[in-house]
C-alpha cells in the first residue's frame, strides 16, 4: 500500500515539488545544513541549486550575487569584488561554506568558500 500511495504522489506532483524533494534529498546525503534550519551568524555547509545570478554593486564596490535553493529555502551567496565567476550560472549545483547574515530579513553567505558540483546526473 505504501508504494502505490507514494507512486501517486509523484504523478501528481508538480515538477518544482520533484525538484525540490530531489534537492532535499541530496542535502541529506551530502551532510550539509538545510537553508531553511541556518540561524544567523551561523558557521554552515549548505548546498543547493542556483536558481539566479546577477551583478549588483554594494557599497560602489562590484558584487556577483546569486540565490541557492535547496528545496528548504533560499539564500543569497555574495562574492563581493567579483563581476564573475567561471562556472557560477544559473541551473549549477554548488557547495557553499560560510557564516550566515541576515540582510533585509534574507540568508546571506560573503565570500564563501564553494565547490561546484559536476553538471548533469550524478
Amino acid at each position: 500500500m505504501g508504494r502505490f500511495r507514494r507512486m501517486l504522489d509523484r504523478l501528481s506532483s508538480s515538477q518544482e515539488d520533484l525538484e525540490s524533494e530531489e534537492l532535499r534529498e541530496d542535502t541529506a546525503t551530502t551532510g550539509c545544513t538545510r537553508i531553511g534550519d541556518c540561524q544567523d551568524r551561523q558557521i554552515v555547509t549548505v548546498t543547493g541549486t542556483l536558481r539566479t545570478v546577477t551583478l549588483r554593486p554594494r557599497a560602489g564596490v562590484p558584487a556577483l550575487e546569486a540565490e541557492l535553493f535547496d528545496g528548504s529555502a533560499a539564500l543569497d551567496v555574495v562574492w563581493l569584488g567579483r563581476r564573475s565567476i567561471v562556472g557560477i550560472e544559473p541551473g549549477r549545483r554548488l557547495i557553499a561554506s560560510g557564516r550566515v547574515s541576515m540582510s533585509r530579513g534574507r540568508r546571506v553567505l560573503f565570500n564563501p568558500k564553494y565547490e561546484l558540483r559536476p553538471l548533469g546526473r550524478e
